[in-house]
């Protein structure tokens, strides 16, 4: 198989986007080839940089145009058809590669993924879903963005694609979806939340009920299901959490003998928890329901992330997810 790698998106583009990727390649030893998406001046001058002109798995596309942070997404994707975002997921349209990575404009990623690819069968609305460390491990929040606003019908359909996922990507068996609330009781949440909860409860899914905020950090359930308004809230109020955490214990460190005691013996507990909370750990989300594979990095992405998000985007096709979440859709009693 082959991923394209949007090598223009990402505020560290196109130096952390292409190191991430040689790194993938080296490490996959020909499982897969990298078709980097670019300007092809910039990407052959960093890859020299780094020793790696002439590695074996590495391919150029070149694109003249780069979508930025401020571009509108629809407007960006109709007016910058060579744009290294819209040139990648055309690859994948015409199946030159199997997926794409891109650290770029996350709206206009999502466009041009569906615009290139469409939905899978039996799919209403793409979800965009997002990992988020727990007490026992992680969770996958879907939607965190692509839809803000959802019928009941959608949010069913969320729960399918991110249990699905989380089983088949993270070998969790039967993983439990939960519907984020602001109450446990089935009575409890808005019109969209009581009758989505209707759907999840006569589905074929693992469903546990209504969750609360409080549950996502406990591990109450490894499949998080909201609409993308309240998702995307959730997602930048949890990446906020690693900052206040590390900021709150450098002010204390320092103050007296004893803090900088505990602060020493803590430090493995601390690098475990930056672990955890760390996205480049996990590299990309993935936007599901789209008929192909895509995987949306965050904007600051390293290396490593993006090393991270090519390893994934290859385990998701070649585990057939997609193709699994069609058969599950049109066996489920609620679509």
């Amino acid at each position: 198989m082959k991923i394209a790698v949007d090598a223009m998106g990402g505020d560290y583009a196109p130096g952390a986007i292409v190191e991430g990727a040689v790194q993938a390649a080296r490490v996959a030893k020909g499982r897969y080839g990298i078709v980097l998406v670019g300007d092809e001046l910039k990407i052959k001058k960093e890859l020299e940089g780094l020793n790696a002109s002439n590695l074996t798995g590495i391919e150029i596309v070149h694109a003249s145009e780069i979508i930025d942070m401020h571009d509108s997404p629809t407007d960006a994707i109709k007016k910058k058809k060579d744009a290294s975002m819209v040139v990648a997921a055309r690859l994948q349209k015409e199946g030159e590669v199997q997926a794409v990575v891109s650290a770029g404009n996350t709206g206009a990623f999502m466009a041009a993924s569906l615009f290139s690819l469409g939905r899978l069968r039996g799919v209403k609305r793409p979800g965009l879903g997002s990992f988020i460390p727990n007490e026992k491990g992680m969770s996958v929040v879907i939607d965190v963005g692509a839809n803000s606003d959802c019928k009941s019908l959608h949010l069913l359909q969320f729960g399918i694609m991110g249990s699905l996922y989380v089983r088949h990507i993270f070998d969790t068996e039967n993983p439990r979806v939960g519907l984020l609330s602001n109450g446990e009781e089935e009575s409890k949440g808005n019109a969209l939340t009581k009758e989505a909860h209707k759907l999840l409860k006569s589905s074929r899914l693992n469903f546990i009920g209504n969750v609360e905020g409080r549950d996502i950090l406990k591990g109450t359930a490894e499949v998080i299901v909201c609409d993308g308004f309240v998702g995307n809230i959730v997602l930048k109020f949890a990446e906020s959490i690693v900052g206040m955490l590390k900021n709150t214990i450098k002010k204390s460190i320092g103050k007296n003998i004893l803090s900088n005691l505990g602060a020493i013996l803590m430090r493995p507990a601390f690098h475990q928890l930056s672990k955890l909370m760390d996205y480049q750990e996990y590299g990309g989300v993935p936007l599901l329901g789209v008929n192909g594979v895509s995987i949306v990095c965050h904007g600051s992405s390293s290396p490593k992330a993006i090393r991270n998000a090519i390893r994934e985007a290859e385990k998701m096709n070649n585990r057939n997810v997609n193709r699994l979440i069609e058969v599950e859709i049109e066996k489920n009693p609620g679509v």
